[in-house]
This record gives structure tokens, sequence and C-alpha cells, in this order.
């Protein structure tokens, strides 16, 4: 194995930290959807379309910035995501209607961007063989959802909602000059100097784009999903407060945090499509455990913190599976694409979830069709495991 170059994991801490601050940034509405509802009269409906907004942007927003990404670098990238994400987190916190609430929700979904920029400014770090592990250490920034799930409403309840958005701006904002005065991107980075239109018609037409795609739309999107809606749901359905709510989200995401370095590991070691195949059929399963809507805590509880740790692992082995099958050019534009797959896996089941229980009072059909997609998933990896095959340069 290769020496590991100088700097290596000082900047991959750096950008996971990065990840981390712009995730919480990103799900901020979340926590605080109880709130929202009652203190502007929600429906259901109307509160999953709250939660599920910033997702729009957060997966759409990883197309474009990981073209930029490429052409910019990792390290300008993820301070200037910081930087304009200040904008709409100190107007979300201002914010007392709610149109208002949703144009700005709309756009905080500028910091769930960072993704398709860690992606690659990782990876440019990494020699193939740690690629997996890499992502997966950089991947564990999503726990900046359970950092919001547990202090969000906390800070809300002790100093008020628009001083507590102040100091996630704050935030935001030190963390931004840090990534400019402490990172640098990796040794033998060039920026892409092709235009961006050819490179993501480029990105397009490799198979390993949309079979990642789709993958990742399920894992990721799941996790995002979840770590968004589960606060609504657990109100919904055993009537937690909205700490109590979050601390459990809080839960439910350090699982997902610690499997997904785990899935990029075991994906070097054993081959990301074995990995895949054990986390969507684990998926599937607790997704028809929690369809019978069982007590809370036992079994319900471990079924939630099962669940988090199986999306976490398949969340992995998808981006160890690209950092095998996509040249390290195009690791930038396959990510935002495949990232924006992601994003947009997660942006339409808050929106289900809230239409089947104000249908039937219940979420039983929406479990079902989660079990239903990660059985697809499942057969559809076990499909083209044949045609994954890794590029030469990886051993």
């Amino acid at each position: 194995m290769s020496k590991p170059r100088k700097g290596q994991a000082g900047n991959l801490a750096l950008a996971t930290a990065a990840f981390a601050v712009t995730f919480w940034a990103w799900n901020l509405i979340g926590p605080l959807s109880g709130s929202y509802s009652r203190q502007l009269g929600l429906s259901p409906t109307q509160t999953s379309l709250l939660v599920a907004i910033p997702v729009l942007v957060g997966s759409l927003g990883r197309i474009p910035v990981g073209v930029l990404t490429d052409r910019l670098g990792g390290r300008r990238m993820l301070a200037v995501i910081c930087f304009v994400s200040i904008v709409p987190v100190l107007f979300v916190g201002w914010s007392d209607s709610y149109g208002w609430l949703l144009f700005w929700g709309f756009v905080l979904g500028i910091p769930g961007t960072s993704f398709a920029v860690g992606i690659p400014f990782v990876n440019a770090w990494h020699e193939p063989a740690r690629r997996g592990y890499a992502t997966g250490v950089f991947g564990a920034g999503m726990g900046g959802t359970a950092l919001s799930a547990f202090f969000t409403p906390r800070l809300v309840e002790a100093v008020g909602r628009p001083f507590a958005h102040v100091l996630m701006a704050v935030v935001l904002a030190v963390m931004g000059v840090i990534m400019l005065v402490a990172g640098r991107d990796a040794p033998g980075w060039a920026p892409a100097t092709a235009p961006a239109p050819p490179r993501m018609r480029e990105a397009l037409t490799i198979k390993a784009t949309w079979q990642c795609a789709f993958l990742y739309a399920v894992a990721f999107g799941g996790f995002v999903a979840f770590s968004t809606y589960l606060p609504t749901l657990l109100q919904n359905v055993y009537h937690f407060v909205q700490t109590d709510a979050g601390l459990r989200t809080a839960g439910f995401s350090i699982a997902a945090v610690v499997s997904r370095p785990v899935g990029g590991a075991l994906s070097d070691r054993f081959g990301p499509v074995r990995v895949l195949r054990i986390a969507f059929g684990g998926t599937a399963v607790m997704a028809v455990v929690l369809a019978f809507q069982p007590p809370a805590e036992l079994p319900a509880g471990v079924s939630f913190v099962l669940t988090a740790f199986f999306l976490g692992l398949g969340a992995g082995g998808v981006f160890a599976l690209v950092a095998r099958l996509v040249d390290p050019s195009r690791v930038g534009t396959v990510t935002g694409l495949v990232g924006a797959a992601g994003g947009l896996g997660g942006y339409f089941p808050p929106l289900v979830m809230g239409a089947v229980f104000t249908a039937t009072a219940t979420y039983t059909l929406g479990y079902v069709l989660l079990a239903a997609t990660a059985v697809a998933a499942l057969a559809y990896t076990s499909r083209v495991s044949p045609t994954l095959r890794p590029r030469a340069d990886v051993p």
C-alpha cells in the first residue's frame, strides 16, 4: 500500500467537519416541524412539504456544484457554500409566515449541496484502494443531521428561534474561514478546463452514473427522508414532545453516521456489491417490521436504528462503487449527478408519508412502499453485479 500523502488526514477531517456543519444547516427545519405546525396551523401535508422543500435544491444543486468543484477545487467550493448558506439560515430564523418559510426553506437547500464538493475533494487526496474508506469517513459528516435533531430544538427553547439561527450562521462563517485558511486541494489536482455541458453529457453516457444514481436514491434518499421527517412521524404516531422526538432522531442519524464509513471500509475489503445486498435486504426487513406500527422504543426504536444502520451502510457502499468505476477526473461531475439522485430520493418520501397519514391516519402504506423499493434495489444490484467491474487502476 502506498504511503499516505502529507496533509491527507487533516484535509479529510476538514472536509468532514464542513460537511457536518452544512448538513446541520440543511436540516434546521425538520427538528422544529412540530412547533411550525402548531404555530401556523399546518396540515400534515403542508408540514411534510415544509420539511421536504430544502431537500429539492440540496439535490438538484449538486449537479452544477459538482461541475464547479471540478473547475474550482473542493477547498474554495466548501468555503463558498458555508458563506452563501448564511443568508437562508438567517432568513428562515426570522420568517413567521408559511409562504416565507417555504421560500427561504427552498434556498436553504444550498448547504445540502456540499456533498458534491467533498466526495471529489477527498477522492483526489486518496489512492484508489483507500477511496471507499475515505468517502465513508467523509460521509459520516451527514451526522450534522443528528446534531441538528438534538441541539436545534434545545437551542430554540433556550434562546429563541432567531438567535439560534444567528448562532448557526456564525458557525458557518467560522467553518468557511477555517476551510480557506487551513484546507488545500490535493497535490496533483488540476482544474477541469473543458466546458461544463460536454462534461455533463459525457457523465450521462457512463453506465455507472445511472446505476449508482438509482442505488444512491434508495440508500441516501432513505436516510434523508427519515432524518428530516422522523421528528414529525414520532410526534404524530408516538406523541413525543419536540425535544424527545429530536433526541430519537439524533440516535437514528448517529447509527447511519457510524455505518457509512463501515460500509466504505467493507467495500474496500469485500466489494461494494456484497455490502449493498446486505444494506437493501436489511432495510426491506426493517420496513416490514415498522409497517405494523410496533410499540415505541421496543421494537420500534430498535427497528428505526437498524434501518439507519443499513441505509448508512448502503450509502457508503455506493460511493465506494463510484470510486471504483469512475475515472478521478470525472468524479466531481458524476458525484453531482449521483448526489442529486440521492437527494431527490429523500425529497419525495416525506410528501408521500404526509399524504398517506392524512388519508389513513397511519404510515403503514409508506413503510410498505419503502420495503418494495428496497427489494427492487436488492434485485437490481444482484442483476447488474456482473457489469460492475472496477477500472484497471483499482486493485
